[in-house]
């Protein structure tokens, strides 16, 4: 959504001298299109359903927002309304990570956001921030100031808990100890069924022998 709303808040009838914020989102919503079509086609029948329907969602959103914009609107009018669009759905996308930013804190892991991924938002925040400040774009700069600041502070917290994932809890040294504790269960007794199953049976001459010790 994203994407879609920035490539078209750059093209010419909308916002003039921005065709490179359109190329750009142009071939990243196309992108994220095959990878909706690659997640649709592989995901199981439940969850197809339900991303298939949130697709459809974002897709009448942005017809809406496209319908009204060239019909409704005309000028600086369609320029406000299809930046301030775009800002907030910038805004929304930068502010997804937030999620994995809590639980880095509550775990004290890093386990669940990736460093490249981090880096590359606080890159791609920074060289937008830039550009909407050189071309003195709010709509391009804000948002984008925004997402370079929360990639700054994912890879702060990258930096503060990367060393502290490997370290076990102590649940975990329990949960370890157990499955030690199991396992050495387990080998004593396979070692003791071996033991018996190599015990050579009686024979015959070993029978009458205890019987007759019995007699006696």
């Amino acid at each position: 959504m994203n994407c879609l709303l920035s490539a078209w808040y750059g093209l010419p009838f909308v916002s003039p001298h921005n065709l490179l914020v359109s190329t750009i989102n142009g071939t990243g919503a196309a992108i994220e299109l095959v990878y909706v079509f690659l997640f649709l086609f592989y995901a199981p029948k439940k969850i197809k359903t339900k991303i298939f329907t949130l697709f459809m969602v974002v897709i009448v959103a942005f017809a809406i927002i496209a319908l009204v914009s060239l019909f409704a609107m005309h000028g600086n009018i369609r320029k406000l309304f299809c930046g301030l669009a775009a800002t907030v759905f910038s805004i929304c996308m930068y502010a997804s990570p937030l999620s994995a930013m809590r639980l880095v804190i509550k775990t004290k892991s890093v386990e669940y956001m990736p460093f490249f991924l981090s880096l590359f938002v606080f890159l791609c925040g920074t060289s937008w921030f830039i550009y909407g400040l050189l071309g003195r774009d709010p709509f391009i700069a804000v948002p984008n100031g925004f997402g370079c600041f929360l990639g700054a502070l994912q890879l702060i917290l990258y930096a503060i808990y990367r060393d502290r994932g490997s370290k076990s809890t102590p649940s975990d040294d329990r949960l370890e100890e157990n499955e030690s504790m199991e396992m050495g269960y387990a080998n004593g007794l396979d070692k003791s069924n071996q033991k018996a199953a190599t015990r050579a049976p009686l024979t015959d001459q070993d029978k009458l022998r205890g019987q007759a010790n019995n007699r006696f």
